[in-house]
C-alpha cells in the first residue's frame, strides 16, 4: 500500500478478520499469524483495485520554518535514498517482500518463514540473492565475482535472471 489511509483500512480489515477467525489460531507466533492475515488482506484488496499514484500535499515538507541543509547535501541525501528505493523496487516481488520485512521491519528468519509459509532455507537464499542484486544495482564494481567462484558464474547469472523474471 502506498497510501497511508489504504494501509490503515487494510490493518483494520485484517484486525476484524483476526478476531473473526481467532479460533483457527493454533498457537505459536501470534505476530507472524497476524501479519499473514494483513498480507493476505493487502493482496486481496490490491487485486481488486488498480494502483493509483497519489501525491498528497504534506504540510511538514512545505513549511518555511524547516531548516534545510545546503542544496548540495540535500541533493546527495535525496539522490542516495532514491537510488536505494529504485534498487529495492527493481527486486522481484518475493525478494523485495523478504528484504523489506527482514532489513526494515526486523523480522527473524523464522518469522519470515511462518508469515510467508515457505521454508527457512528459501527465506535465507532469497534474502542472499536480494542483497546481492541490490549490491549489484547500487554499485556494479562491488559485485564482481571472486576468482575462486568464476566457474559458477553462469549458474549464478542464470539464477539472478530467473529471479528478475519473476
Amino acid at each position: 500500500m502506498r497510501n497511508e489511509h489504504d494501509a490503515e483500512d487494510v490493518v483494520q480489515d485484517a484486525s476484524l478478520r483476526a478476531l473473526r477467525y481467532f479460533g483457527t489460531f493454533t498457537g505459536g507466533n501470534g505476530r507472524a499469524w497476524f501479519l499473514r492475515i494483513v498480507r493476505n488482506t493487502c493482496y486481496s484488496r490490491h487485486g481488486r483495485q488498480a494502483p493509483v499514484e497519489i501525491d498528497l500535499f504534506d504540510e511538514k515538507h512545505h513549511t518555511v520554518e524547516q531548516v534545510l541543509p545546503d542544496p548540495e547535501t540535500q541533493l546527495l541525501r535525496t539522490d542516495g535514498a532514491a537510488r536505494i528505493e529504485r534498487a529495492i523496487a527493481m527486486l522481484p516481488a518475493r525478494a523485495r517482500e523478504i528484504f523489506v520485512l527482514r532489513e526494515l521491519e526486523d523480522f527473524s528468519y523464522q518469522e519470515l518463514a511462518e508469515v510467508l509459509n515457505i521454508p527457512n532455507g528459501t527465506v535465507m537464499s532469497t534474502l542472499f540473492r536480494a542483497r546481492r542484486a541490490l549490491r549489484a544495482s547500487l554499485d556494479p564494481g562491488i559485485s564482481r565475482p571472486r576468482k575462486k567462484f568464476i566457474h559458477h558464474k553462469e549458474t549464478t547469472d542464470a539464477m539472478v535472471h530467473q529471479l528478475q523474471a519473476q
